[in-house]
């Protein structure tokens, strides 16, 4: 998996444009919380769907992006957490053991 590693603003910025041309996927993940390695090992772990760009945000480094992400997309943070944009919206998001990359397939083929 190529993560793209969501260190400020303006890169959310950009995937909100990128959005409209292919979906993209954010992951919210906490190193010191087991749940989200277990989440984050298991999507590495599993074939990634082609046509969707994967950003990786290290919540302990960059609460004030995760914050924003909750309020532009109108989510409740949690984490881990993945949230599936498309047309500048989250389309998708789900938290601690539902993150599977069989459903984020499902998702980007709708």
């Amino acid at each position: 998996m190529n993560w793209i590693n969501l260190v400020s603003e303006d890169g959310l910025t950009k995937i909100k444009e990128l959005s409209y041309q292919q979906p993209q996927l954010i992951f919210k993940h906490s190193t010191r919380c087991s749940i989200s390695i277990v989440a984050k090992n298991r999507l590495e772990n599993t074939t990634t769907p082609t046509g969707v760009d994967f950003y990786y945000l290290d919540l302990l480094n960059h609460r004030t992006i995760s914050a924003k992400i909750a309020e532009d997309f109108n989510v409740y943070h949690e984490s881990p957490q993945i949230l599936l944009i498309k047309n500048g919206e989250c389309v998708y998001d789900e938290s601690h053991s539902g993150i599977r990359m069989e459903d984020i397939v499902e998702e980007v083929i709708k």
